[in-house]
């Protein structure tokens, strides 16, 4: 079993990180994290190489996550909630995802043959809504070829409680790793 793990807060220990601990001590099998603000990956720049071959132009760390997005069985996004969206940095690595668009729409490929499993966990306070950052997180799972996607986890009272006194967050973070573990 292997997931991988999208993670776009630039807090090691925030409220997002503080769920993910509680997927990660419950999962099975290997993962791999990619932090949005400690990895070497760059932004699509829209070069459009993608349309016409497979993969990306960009030579950069991104190369180990297409390889592991292939071979993974579950994917989890995890994001603080920026202005109702998932941060901006996380949507950065998320763009590179352009070249699984551009096999499929462009080229009449399929960019992934396995099927997974997704999830989205996100965190937030104040007056931003986590619909169009969960709407967003499922547009990239799906794009990933995530078929089966759990319900949304979200601790979004931050601002008056941290996440680790949301007892529905935390119990929402061990049903995605119960989730994760389900036999296919």
């Amino acid at each position: 079993m292997k997931t991988l793990i999208l993670n776009g807060s630039p807090r090691p220990d925030g409220d997002t990180a503080g769920l993910l601990r509680q997927v990660e001590a419950r999962l099975e099998g290997e993962r791999m994290v990619v932090n949005a603000y400690r990895c070497d990956i760059a932004p699509c720049v829209d070069c459009r190489a993608c349309r016409t071959r497979e993969g990306c132009a960009i030579g950069d760390g991104m190369q180990i996550v297409y390889d592991y997005i292939q071979d993974c069985d579950s994917i989890l996004i995890a994001s603080p909630i920026y202005f109702s969206e998932l941060t901006g940095r996380l949507l950065d690595v998320a763009s590179r995802l352009q070249t699984y668009f551009s096999a499929k729409f462009y080229r009449g490929e399929t960019p992934i043959a396995r099927v997974k499993r997704g999830a989205v966990l996100l965190a937030g306070g104040g007056d931003g809504r986590p619909e169009k950052a969960y709407d967003t997180a499922r547009t990239l799972l799906r794009l990933m070829n995530c078929r089966e996607i759990y319900p949304l986890v979200c601790a979004h009272d931050t601002d008056r409680r941290p996440a680790a006194a949301d007892g529905a967050a935390l119990a929402g973070a061990e049903e995605i790793a119960r989730f994760f573990n389900r036999e296919a």
